[in-house]
């Protein structure tokens, strides 16, 4: 069978675990055809994602083949087109910026109504509730293709625009976590909650395995996440200079980039951290692997902005769970379905330096200790959180809802 997967922004760096995903579904059967809203270029690119900039399906919105395809459908269905982009536009009406931006991808939207049926595509799925699920949305109601949604974090907890009409004409919804699940019971009603199914994001652990580890010399921190106001960056260089102050010999590693680039540098220089803390900017995946490997202790700072957004469950953080390290995070979300407090890592308060210095001296004063963390923190990942046992339950939805589309 074929799925369409629809993604916000491609190639994306922190998004890497969708094509993980999709390339986990193909061994397991699935053609996968990608369908970006964007294609961008980006500077650092994983090499898993690169066969893909060959088959995406791109086209710009203002491409004459998407504008053809509209008109085509405005002469032919044009009450239907009508309707569709009035019940859109009147569903949105109350957020000015989705509404302007419905504007923007509903006729790139009718032109992958097309070009799906023309694939042959079986079923399309979404990542993240926001614009994706918007033109599932109207690939299904223009196609009757069934569609599914992969929420994860800010794309439900800080908008809620059209997000249970959205839901309600989905196939199924997969949640990353029950914290999602939950969230979303309580939004949109017990009858969303029946089409939920929690199925976790993964990593491939071949990918942080059989790499000799460095973990000698100086004591070494290492967190990694787009530098974005929830990721609570700054409370980890309070703790680091908390951690100075007890004449502490470390060093700490952040790896990522975004908004916050400029003012985390000079926040590091107000610290006097300059000869502690640096900020490496965006990583391949086998580069980060590396960092992984020679890092002591791993942290995810993360806090829940004025807004809303937090965390869902960071791929990162299982990827330092499966290079063994102990790891450090806050206790929001669906964090604690990864991290049990104690035992595989240590889950400290939100927006708290002094609990996070606090846990990263312990784990330095503790090497035995967090070093058997550090082992149930891989069983955990191992067990709950590898992609080639999540994808074969994706499949199964795929194909189970195509069977009863089908009346099978």
């Amino acid at each position: 069978m074929k799925v369409a997967y629809i993604m916000s922004r491609f190639p994306h760096l922190p998004e890497t675990f969708i094509i993980r995903e999709m390339i986990a579904l193909e061994n397991e059967g699935i053609q996968v055809c990608l369908y970006p809203i964007i294609v961008q270029k980006e500077k650092v690119i994983h090499p898993i994602a690169r066969p893909w900039l060959k088959r995406v399906y791109r086209s710009s919105l203002f491409s004459p083949s998407v504008w053809l395809v509209n008109l085509r459908l405005v002469f032919s269905e044009f009450k239907k087109y009508r309707g569709l982009l009035k019940d859109v536009l009147g569903a949105n009406r109350e957020n000015k910026k989705f509404s302007f931006r419905v504007l923007v991808i509903f006729p790139k939207a009718v032109w992958m109504a097309e070009s799906m049926m023309r694939e042959g595509i079986n079923h399309i799925h979404a990542h993240y509730a926001t614009y994706p699920a918007l033109l599932a949305f109207i690939v299904h109601r223009l196609t009757g293709i069934p569609f599914s949604v992969s929420v994860h974090a800010h794309d439900i907890y800080v908008d809620q625009t059209m997000l249970c009409e959205k839901l309600d004409s989905a196939a199924f919804i997969r949640s990353i976590s029950e914290f999602n699940k939950n969230f979303l019971t309580k939004q949109c009603g017990s009858a969303i909650g029946s089409k939920i199914r929690m199925i976790h994001c993964g990593i491939n652990l071949k990918n942080y395995q059989g790499m000799k580890s460095k973990r000698k010399g100086k004591f070494r921190i290492l967190s990694i996440g787009s530098l974005q106001p929830y990721k609570g960056y700054e409370y980890l260089l309070m703790a680091c200079a908390l951690l100075k102050r007890r004449n502490f010999k470390f060093s700490c590693e952040i790896i990522g980039g975004g908004e916050l680039n400029t003012s985390l540098g000079k926040m590091i220089i107000k610290l006097g951290l300059e000869n502690i803390v640096q900020l490496l900017g965006r990583k391949t995946e086998t580069e980060v692997a590396k960092y992984l490997h020679n890092a002591q202790c791993y942290v995810q700072p993360s806090i829940i902005t004025e807004s809303g957004k937090m965390e869902g469950i960071p791929v990162a953080l299982m990827e330092a769970m499966a290079s063994k390290l102990p790891v450090i995070a806050t206790k929001i979300s669906g964090l604690p379905e990864l991290i049990e407090d104690q035992r595989s890592g240590f889950l400290v308060p939100p927006a708290d330096e002094v609990a996070l210095a606090e846990r990263i001296f312990w784990i330095y004063e503790n090497p035995k200790n967090a070093g058997e963390f550090g082992e149930q923190g891989y069983k955990k990942v191992k067990k709950d959180f590898n992609i080639y046992q999540i994808a074969p339950q994706l499949k199964e939805l795929f194909v189970q809802n195509t069977k009863r589309m089908a009346g099978e």
